[in-house]
Parts: structure tokens; sequence; C-alpha cells
């Protein structure tokens, strides 16, 4: 043991206070690292998360242990979309999305609805009669209105909000030349929104599009959205999807996109968020479910394993994500990862099915990968 007492009483002092911070340093070290993502996150915005069918139905048990710890927010993956909830006029299936909502509910979650009217995905009954021709204008219109009642009333006062229109913008700003509009027009955006606002005054509704750091579709959304304010129709949020790669979207353009959506006085959500790392078979940036391509081996480098360089690369781009999020924490309520783990995730499928993508936080294997302490780490050091 060393004898203090032949030290001056000064040195002494100043060895005890390093001593001290060091220990203090270290137990923050320590808290840090002991901490979830929602923990990390609060106050500052919620980390939600899609959750898939083996999930809901409680058969993904570590899954479920994971969106526990790290998440406070649920989206429905794909139970509520309407092919899926009312494959035919008439006939609802609501087994999934019950225990969807019951699983939120139970575990003190704020619920996503996911989605009301989209053009994809959507039953080819809507569109046409028993003969199989195109519906009238006001035969769609009551068809919107059933199916956005029916879910949305079902589900009042327990699902927190809902995203009620998807994708009906284009690069351009123009609308999408769906079915919805086609036979509707773009009144079928407030219609929407008016159906799902009377169906349940209480909860949140939100419009939804991918690729928002496009010039032309982040002028074309705020133009839609003052169009719908200007008519008093209650539109809460807005979603930027963040199915990125490497190089889109680039920071400062998804930066620009958004404050112009914070600027209408909505909310601003990071929605459906994935980074693929696999090439692009078009160079395509959106999430166009409908694209589907041949498989080859080239176009699926990483079927091993991802090269550490590789891994490196994917991690600083999500920080570089997370930071901007966390510097617009005030102007952001919620970021949700479109699924859990990689193996669970649409990218191994979509536009290529058969390969092995790395787009989320948490690996093959339900471990956190490092970005996920990287980012409760910048989380505890924002302000």
């Amino acid at each position: 043991m060393k004898n203090y007492r032949k030290l001056p009483f000064n040195f002494v002092f100043v060895l005890l206070a390093i001593t001290l911070i060091g220990c203090a340093e270290q137990n923050d070290k320590s808290n840090v690292a002991e901490l979830s993502l929602k923990q990390a996150l609060d106050n500052k915005f919620l980390i939600g998360v899609a959750m898939n069918t083996p999930q809901i139905e409680g058969v993904d048990t570590t899954g479920i242990q994971l969106i526990n710890e790290h998440f406070n927010s649920i989206v429905a993956e794909n139970c509520m979309k309407s092919e899926v909830i009312q494959p035919e006029e008439g006939k609802f299936d609501f087994n999934l999305a019950d225990k969807f909502v019951e699983f939120g509910k139970k575990n003190n979650m704020f619920i996503i609805g996911h989605t009301l009217i989209w053009h994809s995905q959507a039953p080819k009954w809507f569109f046409v009669d028993e003969k199989g021709a195109t519906v009238s204008r006001e035969v769609l219109i009551e068809r919107m209105k059933t199916h956005i009642t029916t879910l949305v009333s079902r589900y009042k006062g327990r699902v927190n909000g809902w995203d009620v229109v998807n994708e009906a913008i284009v690069e351009d700003g123009s609308f999408r030349k769906s079915k919805f509009y086609e036979i509707i027009g773009e009144d079928f955006v407030k219609l929407a929104f008016q159906f799902a606002h009377e169906a349940d005054p209480d909860a949140e509704l939100y419009y939804n599009d991918y690729s928002m750091a496009h010039e032309g579709r982040r002028n074309g959304v705020v133009n839609m959205i003052k169009n719908l304010q200007n008519q008093d129709v209650k539109v809460d949020g807005i979603g930027m999807q963040g199915h990125c790669n490497m190089e889109f979207p680039a920071i400062d353009e998804y930066e620009k996109s958004l404050m112009a959506f914070s600027n209408l006085g909505v909310k601003v959500m990071i929605t459906e968020l994935d980074i693929t790392i696999l090439p692009s078979p078009t160079n395509n940036e959106g999430a166009d479910v409908a694209l589907n391509k041949a498989y080859s081996d080239e176009m699926n480098p990483y079927s091993k394993g991802l090269p550490d360089s590789v891994a490196l690369k994917l991690h600083d781009r999500y920080h570089a994500l997370f930071k901007l999020f966390l510097k617009h924490s005030d102007k952001i309520s919620r970021v949700t990862l479109w699924g859990l783990t990689d193996s669970q995730s649409w990218r191994n499928y979509w536009p290529i099915r058969g390969r092995t993508d790395y787009p989320l936080l948490f690996d093959r294997e339900y471990k956190a990968k490092p970005i996920v302490q990287t980012i409760i780490n910048e989380a505890s050091l924002a302000k």
C-alpha cells in the first residue's frame, strides 16, 4: 500500500479528485451502455418498429423481447393493408390487426395503423364492378368511406395515429395516376382524411410517402397539404419514408424536406427506415413495390457475410441520419424502423428476390449492431 502520509496535502487532494472524476466518467459510460434505444431517445422522439406476422402472433418470442426492450411505438407492416384486411368486399379479416392492437395496448406502445388508402396492395375488387368494368366515382367514394370508417371505428381510441393516404405524389410533384386519382380525382386525398377524422376525431392522421428528398415531390407534398389546410382538412403529420441506400437521400436535401414539412405546422415523422447496401438493378431511389427484377449472383455480393469495410460504411450512414434526426428532435415526433432484424426485412426480396441484405439495426441472430450503441451515445450527448 502506498504511504499517502508522506505526500503533500495538495497532491493527495488532486489525486483523489482525479480518481473520483475517473470513477464518475466510468459510471456514466456504464449507464449509457445499459440504456435501451427508447430510454436514450426519451424526450426526443418515439422510436418505432414495424411488426410482422410471427411477432404479432407471439411466435417470434426473441423478437418480441427486443421490441419491448428498445421500442415504444409499433406499426403494422402488412396486416392492416386493404388487400389483407378486406380481401373481398364487405368481408373483413381483423384477426391479425386485433392481435397487433392488443399487443400495443398491453405493452404501452404508441400504435400506428398502416395504411388506409394506397394504390398498391389494394384488392382488385375495389375498382371494378361485378362485370369487371371500372366503377363510377360515386361507387369508389362509397367503398373508400366504408373501408376507412369500418377500420378506424373498430380501433377508435386504441390506435393513436393512421397513415391515411400513402404515396399519392410522384417525383415531379404531380399526383400519381392511380386508380383512386383516375376515378375520383385529387379529392380522394381530402375525402380519405375527412372519413378518417369522422370515424375517430382524436386519432392523429398522416400523409406518408417515399423519396421525400426529391425537390419535386417535396414541393408537391407541400402544395397538397397547404391545399388541404386551406379547406380545413385535419392533417396532423407527414411521414417521410426512410427507404435509403448508401447515396440517397443526400443529408442536406433530406433536411430541406424535413424543414419544409415542419414549416407547415404539422408533425414530421421518419417512417419505414432501412438502408440497403446492395446494388440496384435500375438505379431506382424509390420504394415502388411493383418492381421485380431477375436474380443474379453479381447483384447479391454479400450472401456469405458483410465485409467489415462495408459494415463500417453502413454504420456511418446510419449515424449521419440519426445525427440529423437528433439535430431536429424538436420537429420530429417519431422515427420508425421498417422491420426488426436483417432476416425479416423486405429488402431481401425487393426489387430482387433471394438476396441477402443488412438494412436494419439488429442482425440475423437478433444481436444489436454497433450502430445501436452509437445512437444511444449520440442521443445521450444531444441537448
